[in-house]
């Protein structure tokens, strides 16, 4: 309808100072008290062999089910860790929250909203079928439809460049050098049919920058680099600081990106069963099929989990169980409140 309002009116935020000033987040319990907490997270479900490991892609049959890692990082630069957590795997699709905070850094907030959007399509990551019934559009960032739409715009000349793009600024919120699993990759590249599918049917569309066997190979490789539990943390503790790696001091993004990526995986970081997470464990959660779980507590840390087995969603079932478990022994569910003391009485 002509003059409709719509609740995305950019002219209705209020301004950045006024915005930055009223942020107040809390922080997370004693050392001691963290430490205590992945302690018993580990020993609750380090016994629970529910769930299958992934098997579509070859190399990530192979991995050990039995291992369990846990990892927390503070904004202020600490971090904890349990289990496994030095671990490496493959970061899989939780590549995307921070593939998309680059192209949101790089491009702005309404552009990749309106080019890649932001709501949950309601069905499984890799859905054909979603992209249709939208009339091409991807939806969101953290589907495959929605990752390869943004990768697509990662600023380079040409595939090599934007593939150093993505490297270097997700080893810039890991703190450290971020390397290719060389193996993952080839088994990824092998088997990676379905994406490149997804990719021409967005080109179909008009709605992916670039070729799609290109934007594809770019992709395949971001979900390809190599993370532990501790690289996760770290990267989610990025996030929960407004953009300032709390380990290197360096500012990766800016705040308002963080909020925007943070949003982005409330709504849809957990595919098609985000509504139960976010009803569950209340803290925006992003997953991968290696087996990682990351959530993000703004203003307080990054948690990441790692167990290879998963449910028939693609989540990692220790991981889920563990998340629910810290959310609220940590303090991190957004929607958690207490009475004020002083209204008390």
């Amino acid at each position: 309808m002509s003059g409709e309002r719509v609740i995305h009116d950019s002219g209705d935020a209020a301004p950045p100072g006024t915005v930055d000033a009223a942020v107040s987040t809390g922080h997370l319990p004693g050392t001691g008290d963290v430490e205590a907490a992945l302690a018993a997270a580990w020993e609750r479900y380090r016994e629970d062999d529910s769930g299958e490991v992934a098997d579509y892609i070859p190399a990530l049959a192979t991995e050990d089910p039995a291992l369990f890692g846990l990892a927390t990082a503070d904004v202020h630069g600490t971090v904890y860790r349990s289990g496994d957590a030095e671990h490496r795997f493959s970061i899989q699709s939780v590549s995307k929250a921070f593939v998309f905070a680059l192209v949101d850094q790089a491009l702005g907030h309404d552009t990749v909203r309106r080019s890649v959007g932001v709501n949950n399509t309601g069905l499984p990551f890799d859905s054909i079928l979603a992209v249709e019934l939208n009339r091409g559009s991807p939806m969101n960032p953290m589907v495959n439809a929605g990752a390869l739409a943004t990768t697509a715009q990662v600023p380079g000349r040409d595939a090599e460049a934007q593939w150093d793009f993505v490297r270097h600024g997700l080893s810039r919120f890991a703190g450290r050098e971020l390397e290719l699993d060389q193996r993952v990759y080839a088994s990824e590249a092998a088997a990676n049919q379905r994406n490149e599918s997804i990719a021409r049917l967005l080109g179909s569309y008009g709605r992916l920058k670039g070729d799609p066997a290109q934007v594809t190979d770019v992709y395949t490789r971001q979900c390809s680099l190599a993370v532990s539990a501790c690289d996760l943390a770290v990267m989610g503790a990025t996030l929960a600081a407004g953009g300032v790696n709390p380990l290197t001091g360096q500012r990766v993004v800016d705040a308002a990106v963080c909020r925007d990526t943070l949003a982005a995986l409330a709504s849809s970081g957990m595919y098609e069963r985000s509504g139960d997470w976010l009803y569950e464990v209340g803290v925006p959660g992003k997953s991968g099929v290696s087996g990682a779980v990351l959530t993000v507590a703004p203003g307080k840390a990054g948690l990441a989990v790692f167990s290879p087995r998963l449910d028939p969603t693609g989540n990692s079932v220790r991981g889920q169980r563990a998340t629910h478990y810290l959310s609220g022994a940590l303090g991190l569910n957004l929607f958690a409140s207490a009475p004020h003391a002083d209204k008390e009485g």
